[in-house]
């Protein structure tokens, strides 16, 4: 849906400034015309004997033979060119007007009309910045002093009355304007006119011709129109239903095969959100298969190819409720082929648990890469969740079983992993370490059992540092944006849903939205929250929302579902201002690189390299020829599609991007800019 729009802005005509155009002529009357002061004719000349031989010159135009005492043709009327090579005054400047010639040389009926036009009717059309300056510059010369009149110089001595012209009398010809020494022309039998009555005419007309302008401009000229501030409806910003709990969304990340499923899926179990059944039935299965350990997995990874691989490829999404919240788990995947996957799910985080396998060589692994060659899952797990927004994080120390629940294994861990958090500006007030073993059950959801783990620990459960978490600010009085983060099957309905976390403002059943990029607008039929239905959503809640009015394969992973009269922008031409992470290749102009954005992934290339910016942010003077690790720059990129973008300072959820290439993360950064934008 379009932004609101105007007609045009209101002009005055006093408003309509003319100043702007006369240094753009001045130069134009500098370069293209020389003032040339006529020869003076000396009184003997003119009064030469009638017995002399007459002497003719031919128009050009008709080839008529004119007497050498004529200025202009008596036939068709055009002025001789000796006459106006030799005019005292400055240069002609004749606006074009309904058929009134602007070049000297050519014949006022050729660019006329036949038809017969009233004089008080007479229009223009400025098609161009040009023609608005030839009308301020027309209107500027008959303001000028008056000259001698041609007329009243030729050698007939005769006082020729002035030519008075009603306005309501229609000519067969259009008139010619004739600043200062012409005149103005009407037939063959007006041959002349007084100076005083030429001005006067054409100041009335240069008048009219500004206000046409005038009129035009408010006419045609029309300017994107800036909705007001956006005003919160009663029923966005209504009070907590008494007795329910707050919505956190937590993500669970970390490196592959340091147990996320298995911690998720033993969580589940405990709080009762499996079954028995199903329970068995995953513990048959995985025993079947050789896989045994994976049984608590398999609760979260459903799907045939994940269970047959043993790793996790999308993001999974479960429920469960603690004394405090009602969490929304999003299981992400480890492995470095499904980085993509992590930053689509993980994005909506509010907060995150990052699983450390404590194992010797795991957490190695984990942190430096396989051989140490590359940077592990758990360092760039680390980086892209501080680049969502997440500020608190819970570390899970995950298998202590293995390692025999060692104090020393779990002080080294945390001297080196934790050196690197404060590197990626967490803080160490909003970090929690919780040492635990999934498999064993160990300090899950109470106090752990085992004599060699609780000899020396005597600190939180995971449960309780799941409630300790504070819940981030939700912005509901802000328009509706929903970015959407899969297209799934409604379980009340069977049709196909918009699933994805409100990040601003509020909806409801009957809802207007405005579906991007496809620009159509739809309502909110029905509205599923933790699969059950609900009729108001807000700010923070993941839902999934039924639509009717849009055809269904317009609404695709990574669109918009946003308020119809603040729509979000869609572009393909951004700033944004970068953090380079540890890179081996240095990144250089023209880079092709993977751009992620909420959830949305895009080829694109690093157009431009404007500066690099140092630890104050102050950009440098030149721009630098390429970017090495751990350098903060301001780039600009030029994606191969339009996405649904916003500004960082606008809206964070749609202003965070990351650039990936080689399968890794080279940079993270934010929107500053959007440089092209499709509006709809």
């Amino acid at each position: 849906m379009p932004r609101k729009v105007v007609s045009g802005p209101d002009y005055d005509d006093d408003e309509y400034d003319y100043e702007d155009y006369e240094d753009d002529y001045d130069d134009y009357e500098e370069t293209e015309h020389v003032d040339v002061k006529p020869p003076v004719k000396e009184k003997e000349s003119l009064k030469k004997s009638s017995n002399a031989v007459p002497v003719l010159w031919k128009c050009s135009v008709c080839t008529f033979d004119n007497h050498e005492t004529m200025i202009y043709c008596e036939m068709c009327g055009v002025f001789r060119e000796s006459f106006v090579k030799s005019a005292k005054d400055a240069p002609i400047k004749v606006e074009s007007v309904n058929g009134i010639s602007n070049n000297y040389g050519t014949s006022a009926l050729s660019n006329s009309d036949s038809t017969k036009t009233p004089v008080k009717t007479l229009t223009t059309n400025f098609d161009s910045d040009s023609e608005r300056k030839y009308a301020s510059t027309s209107r500027d010369k008959v303001n000028s002093p008056p000259s001698a009149s041609v007329g009243s110089s030729s050698g007939t001595g005769k006082k020729k009355q002035p030519i008075k012209l009603p306005e309501d009398v229609p000519v067969e010809r259009t008139t010619r304007l004739i600043p200062d020494h012409f005149q103005l022309k009407e037939d063959q039998s007006c041959k002349a006119s007084s100076s005083a009555q030429n001005k006067d005419y054409m100041q009335t007309l240069s008048s009219d011709i500004g206000q046409l302008s005038t009129e035009r401009n408010n006419v045609n000229v029309a300017q994107p129109y800036l909705p007001e501030e956006y005003k919160p409806e009663e029923w966005m910003l209504a009070d907590q239903e008494s007795g329910a709990l707050s919505q956190l969304n937590l993500a669970i990340v970390g490196h592959v095969d340091s147990g996320k499923s298995t911690l998720s899926g033993r969580l589940l179990h405990l709080l009762g959100k499996i079954s028995k059944r199903d329970m068995h039935k995953n513990e048959k299965e995985a025993k079947e298969k050789g896989k045994g350990s994976f049984a608590y997995a398999w609760a979260m990874d459903e799907s045939s190819e994940e269970r047959e691989r043993g790793v996790t490829m999308t993001v999974a999404v479960a429920y469960l409720e603690t004394k405090k919240y009602r969490v929304v788990l999003l299981d992400s995947p480890g492995h470095k082929d499904f980085v993509p996957n992590m930053i689509s799910g993980a994005t909506q985080a509010d907060a995150a648990i990052l699983v450390v396998d404590a194992s010797t060589g795991s957490f190695e692994a984990g942190m430096d890469g396989e051989g140490g060659k590359n940077v592990g899952q758990t360092k760039e797990h680390a980086q892209l969740i501080r680049s969502f927004g997440v500020e608190q994080l819970i570390v899970a120390v995950n298998k202590m079983d293995v390692i025999g629940y060692s104090k020393e294994r779990l002080e080294f861990i945390k001297v080196l992993l934790g050196s690197f958090l404060r590197a990626c500006n967490f803080r160490d007030s909003a970090i929690t370490w919780i040492p635990l073993s999934a498999v064993e059950n160990q300090n899950l959801t109470k106090p752990p059992s085992d004599a060699r783990f609780t000899s020396w620990y005597q600190g939180l459960c995971l449960l309780d540092a799941i409630d300790s978490l504070q819940l981030p600010s939700r912005d509901v009085s802000k328009a509706l944006i929903l970015p959407i983060c899969d297209v799934i099957k409604s379980q009340s309905t069977g049709q196909l849903a918009a699933f994805g976390k409100l990040e601003t403002g509020a909806i409801r059943n009957g809802s207007k939205v405005l579906v991007l990029p496809c620009g159509e607008v739809a309502t909110v039929k029905t509205i599923e929250r933790d699969s059950r239905s609900c009729s108001i959503a807000r700010a923070g809640d993941n839902v999934a929302i039924c639509l009717q009015g849009v055809d269904g394969n317009r609404i695709i992973p990574g669109g918009i579902l946003c308020h119809p009269g603040f729509p979000v922008p869609v572009a393909n031409y951004l700033e944004l201002k970068i953090r380079v992470l540890d890179i081996t290749i240095p990144i250089l102009l023209g880079h092709q690189v993977e751009f992620h954005i909420h959830h949305v992934k895009e080829a694109a290339r690093i157009t431009k390299i404007l500066a690099l910016l140092d630890k104050t942010g102050k950009p440098s003077k030149t721009p630098p020829r390429f970017l090495k690790s751990k350098q903060s720059a301001v780039v600009q990129v030029t994606l191969d599609g339009a996405i649904c973008v916003e500004e960082f300072s606008k809206c964070r959820a749609l202003g965070r991007a990351f650039l990936r290439a080689s399968g890794s993360t080279i940079a993270v950064g934010i929107v500053t800019k959007i440089m092209g934008q499709d509006q709809y």
